[in-house]
């Protein structure tokens, strides 16, 4: 496999045209299922083409790689994240904050409690129940037709109880399934909105064109990874529904594979250190932020977003 051969090449090194000695990135695992740790690399450089095609087989064999120690620039974390495909651009089918609201650059989406201006946002803030959302388990722009490939994280400001990014392995959660459920969901289509995902949290105060952009669309309820050729389960809190089943039903199903897929034993939890940087590819994973106290702690967060390129699920004419 392709992500094979890269991996071999992990411990190699390569000399620069001046003669300059200088090592390739390497990769470590951090749990028994998913997660790498990346060593001798520095984001604020640009990278070779060796050194991402590391990175992408990392990606496709651990899923998550976590890169300690980078202290980057918004426009760094844009130039790095751009090694590996086009980015998502945050608008309003993925939050409710308005653009004059927005306190970062268009490629970077805001996952702080920080409105614009540097203060917290109070505790009956729209934005900080909207964004207590993220404390379910999810999968990154499930909500649209062509839902993103990676995720790209960097903690600029961590808080130092709470507040981890678990990651589970709906890969390995795929193979632990028994073959009676493999078939029922092989062809199983689910209807995937911000609608449902906040809605599960009694958050409903929207508006009429919020209601609109946040219109559900549809996703395989399994996917198979293009270069592994793994299956996983493509599960995200945004679900609400399963078409061809009655919604109760659906959604007993939906709970069940979560509880499965979301078992200790296909979790990483990453405790975040100042200037880590992690990665994960959303077609193979789902995460959630643990709770912290977010009225009165900062705890500022930005990711970018590499946009995928099919759907997964043909979607309702318009």
């Amino acid at each position: 496999m392709i992500w094979e051969t890269a991996i071999a090449m992990w411990h190699n090194s390569r000399t620069t045209f001046d003669g300059e000695h200088q090592m390739t990135a390497t990769i470590k695992p951090l749990h028994p299922h998913i997660g790498g740790e990346v060593s001798d690399i520095d984001l604020r450089e640009p990278l070779s083409a060796e050194d991402v095609a590391i990175l992408e087989a990392g990606m496709d064999k651990y899923a998550v790689l976590v890169f300690h120690g980078q202290n980057i620039t918004d426009a760094q974390q844009t130039a790095f994240s751009r090694n590996f495909g086009e980015l998502e651009l945050p608008g309003s089918i993925s939050n409710i904050t308005k653009a004059e609201d927005r306190r970062l650059g268009p490629e970077m989406a805001d996952v702080s409690n920080i409105a614009k201006g540097g203060k917290l946002f109070g505790r009956d803030d729209r934005a900080r129940m909207f964004n207590l959302g993220n404390r379910l388990w999810h999968s990154d722009s499930s909500y649209k037709a062509v839902p993103a490939k990676y995720s790209l994280l960097s903690g600029r400001i961590v808080t130092e109880e709470g507040g981890e990014t678990q990651f589970a392995d709906m890969r390995a959660a795929y193979d632990a399934l028994d073959d009676k459920t493999k078939a029922l969901i092989e062809d199983m289509v689910c209807e995937h909105s911000l609608l449902y995902s906040r809605g599960s949290l009694g958050f409903d105060d929207l508006t009429e064109e919020e209601k609109r952009n946040f219109t559900p669309v549809r996703q395989s309820l399994t996917r198979t990874h293009p270069i592994s050729g793994r299956k996983s389960i493509y599960l995200s809190a945004h679900i609400g529904q399963i078409l061809g089943l009655p919604r109760p039903e659906a959604m007993c199903l939906i709970r069940d594979l979560t509880e499965a897929a979301t078992q200790r034993e296909y979790v990483y939890s990453h405790k975040w250190q100042q200037y880590d940087l992690v990665i994960w590819d959303n077609r193979q994973t789902m995460h959630r932020v643990t709770a912290f106290n977010d009225v009165d702690e900062i705890r500022d967060m930005r990711r970018t977003t590499v946009a995928g390129d099919v759907p997964t699920a043909e979607q309702v004419a318009a």
